[in-house]
């Protein structure tokens, strides 16, 4: 078996079927075979000999290079610590998921399977939109935080965007751990800090609510009776915007609402899904009254149909809310206002009133209180006169004030 140490010259000197073993390095060697000489590592791992291949000839393998490659995987295999098999760890990452294929097999078995439809369908379109063309072809082992960091950092222009792709990627990650796909705690999205986001509430002034009643009390003849407007909207439209300010409801629980889900005597619908799970909304006196007309014209207009807002086609429930949300809104003047900001209002109408924050995110269906919390700069006034009536209430009991110790 011929041994020297491994240079320019003797790789050069090498021909076809000729092997070289280093004298510097054991186990490190080059053959030629017809053509190329490849530097290869010999060794052995729990009694069992291997043979692994290093590279080519040429860029980027110069013999020294190899040779520091060879020291560096048999570095690996001799750590008392951990001793790893190089081969198989590089047979396993060459068999390693992409980032594309992760993402995948996460739309297709978490995704679709635990999330609602409509995050599933937004997760899609963040990654192929934004994260697939820059990440989507990197192994997972491949990616990192640094990786992650600049992803982040081209899209500084669109931080909300952004926000919510960091957070798929996270996820994705994070699945792979659990499903033993990547070690635990290597989630390269660790640490990386998000955009600060601007709260996108837009509150109603008084004045706003009031024009926007007007409006829709002129608008549909279900609601108006004497109503002579020429610009009349459906009334599916107008009892739906209704009934998101009355109830402080989210769109589509107010689009999907079932007639059996409506306990009349208790003045709640029951939910059996909605955006944080089952759930019962509260329905006040004018919300039922609105109802109770509302049935009277879908079972007149729509026969047999579930839905208190039934659509054009049968089985199915209405969808022509934004449109006609975008001329009512006009005719109110409040022309940056969204369907979803009825639902803020009902909240800060509710917590300046003097409600407390539990019970509107009661009523709203907020899962944590920190959801709540947005709306509690809007309870000052309240809260203050609260302050004024207990201290009424413990200067009466101390029987005097403190300004009547201090002027004596």
């Amino acid at each position: 078996m011929a041994k020297e140490r491994i240079s320019q010259r003797t790789v050069s000197k090498l021909g076809p079927g000729q092997t070289l073993w280093d004298d510097v390095v054991r186990g490190f060697g080059v053959r030629r075979q017809r053509h190329t000489p490849v530097y290869v590592l010999k060794y052995r791992f729990r009694g069992r000999q291997r043979f692994m291949t290093i590279g080519p000839h040429g860029s980027p393998w110069s013999p020294e290079d190899a040779r520091q490659e060879a020291r560096r995987l048999l570095g690996v295999l001799a750590s008392k610590e951990n001793p790893r098999d190089p081969g198989e760890e590089r047979d396993r990452a060459g068999n390693e998921l992409t980032f594309a294929q992760m993402a995948a097999r996460y739309l297709a078995d978490f995704a679709e399977a635990h999330k609602k439809p409509r995050s599933a369908a937004e997760d899609e379109r963040n990654l192929r939109k934004h994260i697939l063309p820059a990440l989507g072809a990197k192994r997972l082992s491949d990616i990192s935080p640094s990786d992650i960091a600049a992803f982040l950092a081209s899209r500084r222009d669109i931080p909300i965007a952004a926000n919510r792709c960091l957070a798929v990627i996270s996820h994705i990650f994070s699945t792979a751990e659990k499903w033993a796909i990547r070690p635990r705690g290597e989630n390269p999205c660790r640490g990386i800090d998000r955009f600060q986001e601007r709260a996108r509430e837009r509150l109603l002034s008084d004045d706003e609510i009031q024009r926007l009643g007007a409006t829709l009390r002129h608008t549909s003849p279900i609601t108006d009776e004497n109503s002579n407007s020429q610009c009349s909207e459906d009334w599916r439209s107008v009892c739906c915007i209704w009934l998101l300010i009355l109830t402080g409801a989210r769109l589509g629980e107010i689009l999907t609402l079932e007639w059996s889900w409506i306990q009349w005597e208790r003045g709640i619908a029951r939910l059996p899904d909605s955006k944080t799970g089952t759930k019962n909304l509260p329905l006040p006196e004018p919300a039922l009254s609105l109802l109770s007309e509302m049935r009277k014209r879908v079972t007149t207009e729509f026969t047999n149909s579930k839905f208190i807002l039934p659509g054009n086609k049968d089985g199915g429930h209405f969808i022509g809310i934004q449109k006609a949300w975008q001329r009512i809104r006009a005719r109110a003047g409040l022309a940056n206002v969204r369907l979803h900001d009825l639902r803020h209002c009902y909240a800060s109408t509710a917590v300046a009133a003097g409600e407390s924050l539990y019970m509107v995110g009661t009523i709203l269906g907020h899962q944590h209180a920190t959801t709540t919390q947005r709306y509690a700069h809007l309870a000052s006034a309240p809260i203050r006169e609260a302050a004024n009536r207990n201290a009424k209430r413990l200067v009466t009991l101390l029987q005097t004030s403190p300004c009547a110790e201090t002027k004596s």
